[in-house]
């Protein structure tokens, strides 16, 4: 077989285990190791690659920054941050049509600044958005739409485990990945905005709610409370990579430090919760290993079986363009979206397309914040849009469908396709931090 031909058969024989129920890493290294040794005819060569491939894995330094970002955000998760920086919102928006969904966009993008977690957002802005939205006669829809688009922030503005990921995959440092998604995540959110204020003035039916008149002022003390932890620990995070003051790992730990602080000055991070915080990242932890040995020992498959010169003579013989590649890249991550989960994508793709976009001289930091946009798409649209199902099953309410959440999703799918179009036509969006 020819090595593009070993290449089709192992995505697909990943996604036909995976869809089978079996767990992705396991998926992946199966298919990676079978490969191996029918190539080779040398099965203990396969165990070879395998150990290298767990040992490049755990000993890499940078590494740490998993556990120390995941603590850190499951700490402002519980220490209850995410709820006052939108109450702060709220209170700024609340006389704009279709303010609150503007409020709940906002207040995503900062919490996404210190948690990295598109999940925990949706979780927690559902709990505190969708109902207060919904008691002003928005449109459900429109809430739970709003909540999901948002959510997805998480996966670009740093830290972002996604970006972790790629980082690893691609080796490239995590903390020059966490600088250039700064203003492709702030552009996402001001995006987002707009979108709202659109919908709000041409396609009112969609939104639906009523501005407040009488919206009671917080005093510029309690606003004060509510904001500057988190604002604290964001400049501590972002202000100590971006000045080199700290690598991405010392932010990391001083990032959980600070954020262990702030919850044990506002009484709300007990000694049982505090353990549940540990045997969390413990367990988030160990999972993203798992995943990026399973990837290591996949691009070693694909190195093995000289994909990465076949795609290179592919590319030099049939003078493919940028925008062709960029747009067999953006179709191939658009429909992995709707079955596989992003960090799958990740894992699959990038080995694939990453010696042509080296082939072509791209910077391999601007490709990831382009691969992690593509695949966060994946979260917003059927059947298989995470955000979608963390939201339905967060609100509980029989009288929105999970077809509703997908249905109001969609604007914000296609907000971020025209960012993600944007982001490809101009890398310096990505690259002008670093």
């Amino acid at each position: 077989m020819s090595p593009i031909e070993i290449g089709l058969i192992s995505v697909v024989a990943i996604i036909f285990l995976i869809y089978s129920g079996v767990y992705i890493p396991i998926a992946l290294g199966t298919v990676s190791l079978v490969s191996i040794w029918l190539m080779r005819d040398n099965f203990t060569l396969s165990l070879n690659l395998l150990k290298v491939a767990v040992g490049d894995s755990a000993m890499e330094y940078s590494f740490a920054t998993i556990p120390l970002f995941t603590f850190m955000g499951l700490i402002v998760s519980k220490a209850g941050l995410g709820k006052d920086i939108y109450e702060v919102m709220t209170m700024r928006f609340r006389k704009v049509k279709g303010g609150i969904g503007m409020a709940t966009v906002g207040a995503n993008a900062v919490f996404a600044a210190v948690t990295g977690s598109s999940i925990a957002s949706a979780s927690v802005f559902t709990k505190v958005s969708v109902p207060q939205m919904l008691a002003q006669d928005y449109n459900p829809r429109f809430a739970v739409g709003v909540v999901a688009g948002s959510s997805v922030l998480g996966m670009i503005i740093p830290p972002s485990a996604m970006l972790i990921i790629y980082s690893f995959v691609a080796e490239q440092s995590v903390g020059d990945m966490f600088l250039a998604g700064v203003i492709p995540g702030i552009m996402l959110a001001v995006a987002y905005v707009g979108a709202i204020w659109f919908m709000g003035r041409f396609t009112p039916g969609f939104v639906g709610g009523r501005v407040v008149e009488d919206t009671e002022w917080m005093s510029r003390r309690e606003i004060a409370s509510k904001t500057l932890p988190t604002l604290g620990l964001i400049t501590v995070v972002l202000g100590g990579i971006y000045t080199g003051w700290l690598t991405a790992v010392e932010a990391g730990a001083a990032g959980g430090l600070v954020a262990l602080c702030i919850a044990v000055a506002r009484r709300s991070m007990s000694l049982s919760t505090f353990w549940d915080a540990l045997l969390e990242t413990g367990h988030i932890t160990a999972a993203i290993l798992f995943l990026i040995t399973a990837a290591s020992i996949y691009s070693r498959m694909l190195g093995m079986a000289g994909l990465p010169n076949q795609l290179q003579d592919m590319l030099a013989g049939n003078e493919a363009t940028f925008w062709v590649v960029m747009l067999l890249y953006v179709l191939l991550m658009l429909f992995l979206g709707t079955l596989l989960d992003t960090a799958s994508i990740i894992l699959i793709v990038v080995p694939l397309f990453l010696p042509m976009i080296e082939a072509m001289d791209l910077s391999l930091i601007w490709f990831g914040i382009i691969t992690v946009v593509g695949a966060e798409i994946g979260l917003l649209t059927p059947p298989l849009g995470i955000s979608c199902f963390v939201i339905k099953s967060t609100i509980n309410d029989d009288r929105i469908s999970l077809m509703d959440v997908f249905m109001g999703a969609l604007p914000f799918a296609f907000v971020m396709l025209i960012a993600l179009l944007i982001l490809i036509q101009f890398p310096i969006l990505s690259l002008a931090l670093i």
